[in-house]
């Protein structure tokens, strides 16, 4: 309770409200709700009450989390409520060296954060015992389906006692999750507030516009007085970091975070720009899902993303904590089939918005490659990233084990 107090909570949020009571009695629960809507302290709550009872010197918490900044997000949250316990913490993830986690593992924390691959890597190694574990959490299990890592959470849960408590988060249920969802968790408390809608909070908006036009269009846009903060997500690796590098050389106090950056790297720019030592963060969808930084005032969606769904996710990093953010996509005339499908996928068109000196793109997709003699289609150069490449970006255990991953996965 002084933990939630230093935390300045003063009354329970809805998934909060509604998960809590049932994880104290210590049932399962199945919470589907989007980012932004305070699911970490739905969580960790009830856990440090559990953990609290007795004193077992052993990790009796596993938190599954997709990406290294959600992990270390979470374990953050979790060490402010528990800061006035007696509480250890160790959050493991690929990308770094697993040394000090390794030597962290040896001080036997009670509570484990961490990304499949570099979870897994460490059981298999013999470096991290599950066998004591009494609560299973799985954060944001869409986009750990998403980033392909199924296969890795079905072997830490054979390492799992099957006497556990089992919560599982969400911000959607694709069938994949369901059936995952129906394995693990034994008669779950079900809370459902997910939406495919944006947070009321989010004034979001589209703007047609020409691909060559994009980049003066966002000096439009970050110009403006009310921008105070903005996370301006790209398609790419390649163009987050030269937009970046175009907006610093433009007088504009930028940050890129993409995958090719070493953690160090990821966290400073993370950190500068919780910090307001750049007020603008330019991304892949890296951060799209579960990062929560307070007060950020407009997203901006320089390319569209590669999903629907993943629209919702990008522009909750604003609008978040009851707080009112704007977002804007710049479409242009190829991206009209996301159009359709996103409006779809929400239930409503999205409010066009017309900028002086800026004409519309009503141009198609460009028509398909021709094919090689041998039959098979050129490779386009579209940015998108296999899927190892994906668990490397997003902390899926590059470093330690990674050969023996490698295999593993094919």
């Amino acid at each position: 309770m002084r933990g939630i107090r230093t935390a300045g909570f003063d009354a329970p949020r809805p998934i909060q409200a509604e998960t809590i009571p049932a994880g104290m009695m210590g049932r399962d629960v199945l919470g589907l709700a989007q980012t932004g809507t305070g699911k970490t302290a739905a969580f960790a709550l009830p856990l440090l009450n559990r953990l609290m009872r007795t004193n077992r010197r052993a990790p009796r918490a596993l938190i599954l989390a997709p990406t290294r900044e959600l992990a270390t997000q979470i374990n953050a949250e979790i060490r402010m409520l528990a800061q006035f316990t007696q509480m250890k913490m160790v959050t493991i993830f690929g990308g770094v060296s697993a040394h000090n986690q390794v030597r962290a593992l040896r001080r036997h924390p009670e509570i484990v954060v961490g990304c499949p691959g570099r979870v897994l890597d460490l059981l298999d190694q013999g470096l991290l015992h599950l066998d004591e574990v009494e609560t299973l959490v799985l954060d944001e299990a869409d986009h750990m389906f998403d980033m392909g890592f199924l296969p890795d959470i079905r072997k830490i849960l054979s390492a799992l006692p099957a006497d556990r408590q089992n919560l599982l988060f969400s911000a959607t249920m694709p069938k994949e999750v369901r059936r995952l969802a129906d394995e693990v968790l034994n008669n779950p408390h079900v809370v459902e507030l997910a939406d495919s809608a944006p947070a009321a909070t989010i004034d979001h908006a589209l703007v047609l516009v020409g691909e060559r036009r994009k980049r003066d269009l966002l000096e439009h846009f970050l110009r403006q007085d009310n921008c105070d903060s903005a996370i301006v997500f790209t398609r790419t690796k390649h163009r987050a970091r030269r937009l970046a590098e175009q907006l610093c050389k433009a007088g504009h106090k930028a940050v890129g975070l993409q995958g090719n950056l070493s953690q160090g790297q990821r966290d400073r720019a993370m950190n500068g720009f919780r910090t307001r030592h750049y007020n603008i963060l330019v991304a892949t969808d890296i951060v799209a899902r579960g990062i929560d930084v307070s007060g950020v005032s407009h997203v901006i969606n320089f390319d569209v993303p590669n999903t629907p769904e993943a629209y919702t996710h990008r522009i909750g990093r604003t609008g978040r904590a009851e707080l009112e953010g704007e977002a804007c996509t710049f479409v242009t005339g190829a991206d009209h089939a996301w159009l359709r499908a996103t409006e779809r996928m929400i239930g409503s068109p999205i409010q066009r918005r017309q900028v002086d000196g800026f004409v519309a793109d009503t141009e198609g997709p460009p028509a398909p490659r021709n094919r090689s003699r041998r039959g098979n289609p050129r490779r386009a150069r579209s940015g998108g990233q296999q899927p190892q490449q994906r668990q490397a970006e997003h902390g899926g255990g590059s470093g330690y084990g990674q050969r023996r991953r490698r295999r593993r996965t094919g």
